[in-house]
């Protein structure tokens, strides 16, 4: 992983950035009104704090990296903050050694197990100085995900995102498609497709070994509840109990329908399929990958609806993945001033509306977020969230890494390349979550 860092600012792309995106999303306050409530939010520690502060950053494409230097430029102390961005997968893939060896002071990464996890193991400064200045504009279930299993905060939560299926809307105005209920009419509707000529209807890319995760733990959810998923996770339930299996036979049944190939294509190729409007006209996946990847242009054609029911007993407001994002301070912290006057800056609506702006591929879970700046997706997301009952942190956060990695993503690529494998792919999950839970 590389280690060198770049000034945050450089030139003056991110003040233009920034000037674009508040702009072009028709923000609640005028500009100047937005960079004072942010330099004000970031200000509260900042009087006494000297030298540098690192941030370690995985927002590596560049929609998302644009945005975040976009927020940082907003930082009342920009220029002491210098960032580290590493691609995503390989920060995801590589944080045991990251946080182990030299890390930034401050890097991002997600809530659910995946926090816990290191919070456990002694390698995150806990923040409740920076919640104390920030606590009021979160709410109660938002504040339990930022606490690890001693009670103590140390997540600064930024942004979230629903999975969902996303669909072309003129593609189903041009054929009559309708969005489908219920299982039944999802498969239904895939081979009403095919026959007119879409040759697979839903696109899916598992190379960077994560996004099968999303549909795993959907159909889990509509077939066994969330309470179930979440036991299984923490390998409370085993994974050759029949609900289990039963979850990957249903699967199955979307495989012709999948483009060939998954396992050596990348999320982005398979959102660029869905963006082309050939053969694939839906996608399972999260605002947070889609709205970036697809063309600007194509934005206005993209809708979503929540992934069908299965059992009538789990309905599709009974739970969904919504991940948060946000921000955690390595416990090797090397300017703990520093890193806490970013963090209280980090945890206001201003900074994440600054963030998505230029950037509308998730929302903001501070309850001072100008809400009326959202795009329609963005609208559409709020309200998934708003009406889901659980919401649960995607399999490799709620899991521990070391089970996610390579483990279920080994397994999930077998069942993908043989859809039959399915009895052997639990057996071998259960064997080996042994190992891991103990």
């Amino acid at each position: 992983m590389a280690r060198q860092l770049d000034p945050i600012l450089n030139a003056d792309l991110s003040r233009r950035t920034l000037l674009k995106g508040a702009a072009g999303a028709g923000a609640l306050a005028t500009l100047p009104a937005l960079l004072a409530a942010c330099s004000s939010s970031g200000s509260t520690s900042s009087g006494s704090v000297t030298g540098k502060t690192s941030i370690g950053s995985n927002y590596s494409d560049a929609a998302p990296k644009a945005a975040f230097a976009a927020a940082l430029a907003a930082y009342s102390r920009h220029s002491n903050v210098a960032v580290n961005t590493t691609d995503h997968n390989s920060f995801q893939n590589n944080i045991q050694n990251y946080l182990q060896g030299s890390p930034n002071d401050v890097f991002t990464w997600f809530s659910g197990n995946r926090q816990r996890y290191f919070a456990k193991q002694g390698l995150l400064e806990p923040i409740d100085d920076v919640w104390e200045k920030i606590g009021s504009r979160f709410t109660d279930p938002v504040k339990k995900a930022s606490k690890g299993d001693d009670g103590k905060y140390y997540l600064v939560p930024w942004v979230n995102y629903p999975w969902a299926m996303f669909y072309k809307k003129s593609v189903f105005a041009k054929h009559g498609y309708q969005v489908p209920a219920d299982w039944d009419a999802l498969v239904s509707l895939c081979k009403q497709m095919q026959s007119d000529g879409f040759s697979n209807p839903i696109a899916i890319g598992q190379k960077d070994g994560w996004p099968a995760m999303g549909t795993f733990d959907i159909i889990n959810m509509r077939m066994n509840g969330y309470q179930f998923h979440v036991d299984l996770m923490s390998h409370k339930e085993s994974w050759t109990d029949p609900k289990v299996k039963a979850v990957f036979t249903q699967w199955s049944e979307l495989a012709p329908y999948y483009t060939p190939g998954s396992t050596g294509r990348t999320f982005q190729e398979a959102i660029q399929l869905f963006d082309a409007n050939k053969t694939s006209p839906m996608i399972f996946h999260g605002t947070d990958q889609v709205v970036p990847q697809v063309q600007k242009a194509n934005l206005s054609d993209v809708s979503f609806f929540p992934f069908p029911q299965i059992k009538s007993e789990f309905p599709t407001n009974s739970a969904i993945d919504a991940p948060i994002d946000g921000f955690l301070m390595s416990k090797k912290v090397k300017n703990r001033k520093g890193a806490a006057a970013l963090m209280e800056y980090l945890g206001t609506g201003a900074a994440e509306h600054t963030f998505l702006a230029p950037n509308p591929a998730d929302v903001g879970v501070a309850t001072d977020f100008p809400s009326n700046s959202y795009t329609a997706l963005q609208k559409q997301a709020v309200d998934l969230i708003k009406n889901t009952k659980n919401l649960a942190q995607f399999l490799d956060r709620d899991t521990q890494p070391d089970f996610a990695y390579p483990i279920v993503q080994n397994a999930l690529n077998d069942f993908l390349n043989d859809p039959k494998s399915s009895s052997s792919v639990c057996s071998k999950l259960e064997s080996q979550a042994k190992g891991v839970f103990h």
